[in-house]
């Protein structure tokens, strides 16, 4: 069916003898079961859901971890200068918070460092080191970075200087010769760990750093670092990452993590923290330091526990986060939808030499949210081009971008899954675009444009009792997104405009029943259009969620599209 607003929706399949399977063994719902099924659910994400959660460390017998764990251990022992290396990104700053908080509590001498988009460039190079190495360390350690960077690598073994490489990226062979390389894509053991963030991959081998040398520290305090991380860095939450954020989410108290509260309490926000706050309200102000130029707030941030300090970087990364809007705003406005959408491109390419290098990635994120498609902006950088890509979840970014770097299309690049960067000459732009849509093609990608939404239902779902099965599957996002309903034959009561850009709806079924929806920024658009001034019944996609307002909680829906 085509929606209102263009968009052709399918509701998704299921198996029928699957599901009364599971409706049998696991006494659950009807719809409950079509979810679980739709999400192909393993077999330890379908223990969760009854709160069976092990969050034991998978990496105990891994090869890399011990070697890492040995490297490391000798040069606390020995006292060495360590610096830390991190990306100006969430993963990057909480990964390298992580090892801050660590070397603190240990006495150990360190020092890190979060580089500069604009002045330093993106990860470990060459350039870098010749000024870190000024501070003389003993040993590098590069979080969320360095699994391309081979002459980096190769100049600090010529200066006699350690290194070790915790990171997620796609990875180039030959590998760079650091000593040790944490990465699952190395594909030598743990590939199948490959959805996991930096962050992530530093946690347990910190965990495992602890035991290894009996000290005193609880690493699992810091957990919900590792769960900001993957929200942020659109890891799926699923197998292991689900784990993390049920056990992050139930275990965390905010009155604790000083750094998360203040960014609480400076959105004046009351409810218990959530998936959506991680990844909309607290990993953009996180951010904005690294793409408007204070790139080291995040971290600083993140490792302290002084008031002053956290209060400080807190109100500026709200600042920065504010004038980031603004930015945002004015770029997306230039940008014409409609000419894109005609050009019926299986990938969104958008070029634009004017936007600022620190917003190409959200502005590539919000292209594929619109579309529902791989999208990637790139924009001028001095004599070169730099681009940043975000992807749907069947189709691989990260490795598209290494395949390119592999032909010489683009001078430098990296990434994962769902999202990736790159450096490229102008006159390659041609050559980038067309090989980008070709690798697409023959990569199994879906090539259509439908959205899926999960089930049709009664306007009489919408009761806590309905809402209490969906939050079973939660928490919520890339991966396991939050479910989509049909409603049919609803009529609209009466509208609100809220801050000039949302309507508020309430809505009524033919047997009588109210249901409160919202429609965000859908003021002078085609749904809002409909919303302000149909008269007639209509179809509602939506989904069911909670609404806290006045330290009350009420079920709200939130509309995705319409269909007359």
């Amino acid at each position: 069916m085509i929606s209102v607003s263009g968009k052709e929706w399918v509701e998704k399949k299921t198996n029928k003898n699957l599901k009364e399977k599971l409706q049998q063994d696991y006494n659950f719902s009807d719809i409950l079961s079509k979810l679980v099924i739709s999400r192909k659910f393993d077999q330890t994400e379908l223990s969760s859901i009854d709160n069976h959660l092990n969050l034991n460390n998978v990496f105990l017998k891994n090869n890399d971890f011990e070697k890492s764990i040995e490297l490391v251990t000798n040069s606390i022992n020995n006292q060495e200068n360590i610096c830390i290396l991190g990306d100006y990104d969430v993963d990057g700053s909480a990964a390298t918070s992580l090892f801050v908080r660590f070397f603190e509590s240990i006495k150990h001498p360190f020092f890190y460092y979060i580089p500069d988009r604009e002045k330093d460039g993106y990860g470990a190079t060459k350039k870098l080191f010749q000024k870190l190495i000024l501070n003389k360390p003993k040993l590098i350690i590069m979080v969320d970075c360095g699994s391309t960077s081979n002459e980096a690598i190769d100049f600090l073994n010529a200066n006699e200087i350690k290194s070790l490489i915790i990171d997620h990226h796609e990875i180039n062979k030959p590998f760079p010769r650091a000593n040790v390389i944490i990465n699952p894509k190395k594909d030598n053991g743990y590939i199948e760990y490959d959805y996991l963030c930096a962050t992530t991959l530093v946690y347990f081998f910190l965990d495992l750093l602890s035991k290894k040398n009996k000290n005193k520290i609880d690493i699992s305090d810091h957990l919900i670092y590792v769960l900001l991380a993957t929200v942020c860095d659109v890891m799926p939450l699923r197998k292991l990452n689900r784990s993390i954020a049920l056990v992050a989410l139930k275990d965390f108290d905010i009155k604790k993590n000083v750094a998360i509260n203040a960014l609480f309490n400076l959105n004046k926000k009351k409810n218990k923290i959530n998936i959506t706050d991680l990844g909309y309200l607290i990993g953009p102000i996180l951010n904005a330091g690294g793409r408007l130029g204070k790139s080291n707030y995040a971290s600083e941030l993140l490792s302290s526990d002084n008031l002053d300090i956290i209060n400080d970087r807190s109100n500026e990364l709200i600042k920065l986060n504010n004038n980031r809007k603004k930015i945002e705003k004015l770029i997306l406005d230039e940008i014409d939808f409609k000419n894109i959408e005609e050009e019926k491109k299986d990938v969104i390419i958008y070029y634009n030499p004017s936007i600022n290098e620190g917003l190409i990635g959200i502005i590539a994120s919000r292209l594929k949210d619109y579309f529902n498609k791989p999208s990637i902006v790139i924009t001028s950088s001095n004599e070169l081009l730099k681009g940043s890509a975000r992807s749907t979840y069947d189709y691989n970014i990260g490795h598209a971008i290494k395949k390119s770097a592999d032909r010489n299309i683009i001078i430098s690049g990296g990434g994962h899954n769902m999202a990736a960067g790159f450096t490229l000459e102008k006159n390659n732009l041609k050559i980038f675009k067309d090989f980008i849509l070709e690798d697409f093609s023959t990569s199994g990608a879906s090539k259509d444009d439908k959205f899926l939404y999960d089930a049709e239902v009664s306007p009489l779902a919408f009761n806590k009792y309905f809402y209490e099965d969906l939050k079973k599957l939660e928490p919520f996002g890339t991966g396991n997104p939050v479910p989509t309903f049909f409603f049919k034959d609803l009529k609209i009561i009466k509208t609100t405009i809220l801050d000039g850009k949302h309507i508020s709806s309430i809505l009524k079924s033919k047997i009588g029943f109210s249901i409160i929806s919202i429609s965000f920024n859908s003021v002078n658009t085609k749904i809002g259009e409909y919303l302000l001034n149909y008269k007639k019944d209509l179809n509602v996609l939506g989904q069911i969620n909670e609404n806290f307002w006045n330290n009350k909680n009420s079920l709200q829906l939130t509309i995705r599209d319409i269909v007359l």
